[in-house]
């Protein structure tokens, strides 16, 4: 199999980018208003063993289940009823991660790879579901509000889990990205996307549940804790676009 291509993020903005950048980059949205403006098509990836255990699943690079790889190719079968057209050469991105990559084949896709569309890094949540984390936490915790680094450091450093299939694999348990730190994250990935629907072209993002609801909120230029009022299930898409020069939402879970 063919190595993904990797895309090139030298001009695209730094992790930080500023609110500056974000309005050029609506600015220029706005200024293509007036030409036919792509639609942006947000997929998450199949069902894996941890979205179904509700266990924080980051940047641990786990494969999709066998329910998971047949919702990647219904999900595959869905878009193009949608985008009949399918997408040019160029506009199909995917996260680096294996779920999301293996999401992207399985539906159809010839995707390349975007680093900016990795899953928000948990840190200390890795691997662990809310519940646990709540105990380890004195009895309350929320990834929106409070954030990795609100748990303890002893919590750092690295295990095994155990798959239902009995795949084995190694969780890092780090310091992880605050919710501002992917919130200026994803302005790179809508920074690769905005020039290709200035031109026209739908583009295909294939991610994450979290990076992709986070992603919307700078779409829209809202706080990023308002992704968390968004539900985006395995194997679903949404399509942002442009709507009387105001980015928007289209359709969302479908």
């Amino acid at each position: 199999m063919n190595e993904p291509r990797q895309y090139d993020s030298a001009a695209a903005s730094q992790p930080n980018a500023s609110s500056a950048e974000s309005a050029e980059s609506a600015e220029s949205a706005r200024d293509c208003a007036c030409k036919s403006f792509g639609r942006l098509v947000l997929l998450r990836h199949g069902q894996t063993a941890w979205s179904e255990s509700g266990q924080h699943t980051g940047r641990t690079d786990i494969p999709l289940t066998e329910t998971g790889r047949a919702q990647a190719q219904s999900a595959g079968a869905r878009i193009l009823a949608e985008f009949p057209h399918g997408f040019d050469a160029g506009c199909v991105f995917s996260s680096p991660l294996r779920r999301a990559a293996e999401t992207a084949r399985l539906a159809g896709f010839d995707a390349g790879v975007l680093p900016a569309l990795a899953e928000w890094d948990y840190g200390r949540a890795e691997g662990r579901t809310r519940g646990r984390l709540a105990e380890l936490n004195g009895g309350s915790w929320d990834m929106w509000k409070d954030g990795p680094t609100a748990l303890p450091a002893s919590l750092e450093g690295e295990w095994v889990d155990t798959l239902p299939d009995g795949t084995q694999v190694t969780v890092h348990n780090g310091a992880g990205e605050s919710l501002t730190d992917v919130y200026e994250r994803v302005q790179q990935a809508i920074d690769a996307a905005v020039p290709l629907l200035g031109e026209g072209h739908d583009v295909l993002f294939v991610a994450h549940a979290h990076v992709l609801r986070i992603l919307t909120m700078r779409w829209l230029g809202v706080d990023a804790r308002a992704a968390k009022l968004l539900r985006l299930d395995t194997a679903h898409y949404s399509v942002l676009s442009v709507y009387k020069g105001d980015r928007v939402i289209e359709r969302w879970n479908c």
